[in-house]
């Protein structure tokens, strides 16, 4: 995939700028399966640098689809970091599992719309339920944002909510999805989110090159 990026841009140092954490090895049995079909997550948070890296995973993902005819699933996924523990249920005094923490986004037609369970306790949860709302809405918008972009080059595209820690959800969504590339939006392997991560990660990562600055 990378080749054939730098082909098109005339570079040929695209693979040391951009691999960060090398692909985790693979049996034979476990690469002759996916060989039809490949899924590319990109970190998202509506920065320029994660739409630079969302819009190279969607150019990647539509060149290899021309090339081996294979299915490529592009997935931007944003991590809401949590300011206070939204899956308390101590503190919303909910039963369990009534409220849905994440959402995921699928070939959705227009802006996704939240529903939060209205508590009926306590002085402090009408201002928790406003910032938990504040940052759904914020969230709302940046995942259109990234379903905006990856439109442009027609492919297929799905887009995940996820509350946490940025790195642990990130490889949550590349273990169940199994993803085969991580993007993000670093320009150095020396960034603290690659630092953060475990360096047997499940799958490549990969940043944006420097060259593009130039």
């Amino acid at each position: 995939m990378l080749a054939r990026l730098q082909s098109a841009i005339g570079r040929d140092d695209l693979i040391e700028q951009m691999v960060f954490l090398p692909e985790a090895k693979k049996s034979f049995s476990k690469r002759g399966s996916q060989i039809k079909s490949a899924n590319l997550i990109v970190g998202y948070n509506g920065s320029p640098q994660s739409h630079t890296a969302l819009d190279l995973a969607c150019w990647i993902a539509h060149q290899t689809s021309l090339a081996t005819n294979s299915q490529v699933t592009v997935q931007a996924v944003y991590v809401l970091e949590e300011n206070f523990n939204y899956q308390s249920v101590d503190i919303f005094n909910l039963p369990e599992n009534q409220l849905q923490l994440e959402s995921e986004f699928s070939n959705i037609s227009k802006p996704a719309k939240f529903l939060l369970t209205q508590p009926k306790v306590t002085a402090i949860l009408p201002q928790l339920e406003r910032e938990f709302r504040t940052s759904l809405k914020e969230a709302d918008s940046i995942l259109w944002q990234a379903k905006t972009l990856a439109q442009e080059w027609q492919g297929s595209f799905k887009s995940h909510l996820r509350f946490g820690n940025i790195a642990k959800e990130l490889k949550k969504v590349v273990e169940l999805e199994s993803a085969d590339i991580l993007f993000l939006g670093c320009q150095s392997s020396n960034h603290p989110m690659i630092a953060k991560l475990d360096q047997n990660f499940p799958c490549a990562v990969l940043g944006i090159p420097h060259c593009i600055d130039e």
